[in-house]
């Protein structure tokens, strides 16, 4: 129990640094913004600490199903991070920033063709300066994503994920219901592919959100900061849940065809 709560608040304190990340980073943040920053890290930090806390599961995916939650969450720190530092870059810059922002714009020049989603988000013709911070922050959180994204591919292909061997669905998938809607490894399946080209989709579809005039990539550091961090992030989550997902149904699957002895890969609904 002791143990339990002191891990979950100590995930709660993880998840509160992670918002407050740009605000620490960054040399100048309103006072507003700070104070609503403050908010959020705080209400992140007891929704995580009670999830975590707490015996029977709720909103949150994966939380025993190791290094999952945490992939994520050192990919979205190091992202957040990294692009702060390439924010700061315009603003007070130093040896760090300059590197990182070298970095990125070398990264995102990948994404600087006609008709990308970065010059439709953000025309370069408008705002030089804040057209080459954004392509250098899209850059930075590409290269993050994607290689932590490598290491959980690595991961499944090498048959560790879940390192403990057991996958409990009522545990990990709170809000996945294996008792209706047809078959579960069917459910499982389609849910992993709808998955994986919703994230493929979701980077197009992001500059019609942001509008043609660049939106949050164009205001405050902080704002660009975590658009960013959304537009790459989202659809690396939504891609590791597909795989995993994928994972899930095919362990299923091998118990379902081995169920007279107890083996790696269990599965429990």
């Amino acid at each position: 129990m002791i143990a339990r709560l002191t891990g979950a608040a100590s995930r709660g304190l993880l998840v509160a640094f992670l918002v407050a990340a740009p605000s620490l980073i960054l040399p100048t943040v309103p006072t507003e913004t700070a104070q609503v920053v403050a908010f959020v890290a705080i209400a992140c930090m007891i929704l995580t600490t009670i999830e975590y806390g707490s015996s029977s599961p709720c909103l949150f995916e994966f939380r025993d199903a190791g290094p999952f939650n945490r992939i994520r969450y050192g990919a979205g720190l190091l992202t957040v991070v990294l692009v702060s530092l390439v924010a700061r870059h315009d603003i007070a810059p130093t040896g760090l920033t300059a590197f990182i922002t070298s970095i990125g714009h070398v990264a995102g020049g990948l994404l600087d063709f006609p008709y990308s989603p970065l010059r439709i988000a953000l025309p370069a013709v408008e705002r030089p300066e804040t057209f080459h911070a954004a392509r250098s922050s899209l850059g930075v959180a590409i290269l993050v994503f994607g290689g932590f994204f490598a290491v959980f591919a690595a991961e499944l292909h090498r048959g560790r994920w879940p390192s403990s061997g057991m996958f409990n669905v009522w545990v990990n998938l709170p809000t996945f219901d294996p008792t209706r809607g047809g078959d579960v490894v069917a459910r499982l399946d389609r849910d992993g592919k709808f998955n994986v080209v919703l994230g493929c989709i979701l980077p197009l579809l992001f500059p019609l959100i942001l509008g043609t005039e660049g939106g949050a990539l164009g205001a405050q550091p902080q704002a660009m900061v975590w658009t960013v961090a959304f537009w790459i992030g989202l659809p690396f989550s939504l891609f590791m849940r597909g795989l995993a997902m994928q994972k899930i149904a095919s362990m299923i699957e091998i118990r379902r065809s081995d169920s007279t002895a107890p083996r790696a890969g269990l599965v429990a609904l």
